[in-house]
């Protein structure tokens, strides 16, 4: 059993028969105009929920969605076209709930037909859900026999359909990808395969540094890119123009270079880049070195710095990878990104993605099927590696209220 899953109970191990189960969701999808534009999530959760209906449950289903704020939100917000999405592609009638505080839920699940499921509207339009309200929980928890965690990808939030209702379930579990998530992850904090390379890439090292310092000892090297790059550089005293730094952590960062180095593990840094004079300027030029001239920023790795990072992972045995080169989502920047990917796709390699940017950009190269773990959550997967507790797994061990 994957060490973090000590204590917590595998839905394969509940009996879910003619009970009432309510699977925690993280359908928080990216829309557009409001369509689905990547269903990674919904797929990745659904061989928990087609298993509890299999099993002859009556099935409830919870999910947030975005960050609304006021009542103008709702319609915004609405998980409607997660509820069409689901009806479409797997043939059930989904009934949307649009108070699950109100009594509706309770009568519906009494008539509940085989072919129908239960989805309540978004949990963040209840005031309760993200204050982890006591009251909010137990209204939930008055119509539901059997909780079931599967969204990883919100289970390092206190929130009360996250935390405090399973504390209040007796019969509690982790759907299939949870587990599945925890095992990948364990896997480069307790068993990874050597050579092992973390690359870093996105904004800001101070996401990253919890990450770097718990992974120090166990890798051979870390790769560094995206913008958090230019505050490296910055900090080995190389001018970067007006790109993209933190400058509160240059110091720290310097300091964190030398004690990479002092273990005798490598720091690979770009020695090119693809630079422009504004993020939404379509003129991209690339630099002969790691210099930044001033009046340019950089927007993505350089294709010496492509072949550099590149090369070094051909003998990789483990990756884990969190963060995009550049700005991917422009055509003109993402070629750093879609080679890093591409280098993954070929290894034979355990080869993680770290959920978030990360996961929309291995998707956008094409390259994303050939990779051996997307991850659904990069905020929790991040959260878990530099070993924070998250609420959504804890709250689903033995002894936590409930029982």
């Amino acid at each position: 059993m994957s060490k973090g899953l000590q204590g917590v109970t595998g839905i394969e191990n509940l009996d879910l028969k003619n009970k009432r189960v309510f699977i925690r969701c993280d359908f928080n999808v990216p829309m557009e105009n409001g369509n689905i534009t990547d269903d990674t999530r919904i797929t990745a959760t659904w061989p928990t929920i087609d298993y509890a209906l299999k099993q002859g449950a009556d099935v409830i289903l919870g999910s947030h969605l975005g960050r609304p704020k006021k009542s103008e939100d709702h319609k915004k917000f609405s998980l409607e076209p997660v509820a069409e999405y689901l009806r479409d592609k797997y043939g059930h009638e989904i009934i949307l709930v649009d108070d699950p505080e109100s009594d509706a839920p309770k009568a519906l699940i009494a008539g509940l037909k085989k072919n129908q499921i239960i989805m309540l509207e978004n949990l963040r339009f209840s005031a309760g859900e993200e204050k982890n309200s006591h009251e909010f929980a137990a209204q939930l928890s008055s119509y539901i026999d059997v909780y079931i965690n599967d969204a990883f990808g919100a289970s390092h939030r206190a929130h009360a359909s996250v935390s405090e209702l399973p504390r209040l379930m007796p019969i509690r579990g982790a759907g299939f990808l949870i587990q599945k998530e925890l095992a990948m992850l364990d896997k480069l904090l307790e068993s990874p395969r050597l050579p092992y390379w973390v690359i870093m890439g996105g904004a800001k090292v101070s996401d990253k540094i919890g990450v770097i310092e718990k992974l120090i000892d166990k890798v051979d090297g870390f790769i560094i890119g995206g913008a958090m790059a230019y505050t490296f550089l910055k900090a080995m005293g190389v001018e970067v123009g007006h790109s993209l730094v933190e400058r509160e952590k240059i110091e720290f960062t310097g300091e964190l270079i030398k004690r990479v180095k002092a273990r005798g593990k490598k720091i690979l840094l770009p020695i090119d880049h693809r630079v422009s004079q504004s993020i939404k300027s379509s003129e991209v030029i690339t630099t002969p070195n790691e210099k930044i001239p001033d009046g340019f920023l950089g927007l993505d790795i350089g294709p010496q710095t492509e072949k550099l990072f590149c090369t070094e992972l051909l003998s990789a045995k483990t990756v884990f990878w969190n963060g995009p080169m550049g700005v991917f989502e422009n055509p003109k920047m993402c070629q750093g990104t879609f080679a890093i990917a591409k280098a993954l796709s070929g290894l034979e390699a355990d080869t993680i993605v770290g959920g978030g940017d990360t996961a929309s950009a291995a998707k956008a190269s094409g390259f994303a099927d050939m990779l051996t773990h997307i991850s659904t959550g990069g905020g929790a997967s991040l959260e878990y590696l530099q070993g924070d507790p998250l609420p959504g797994i804890d709250s689903l061990r033995k002894g936590k209220r409930g029982e």
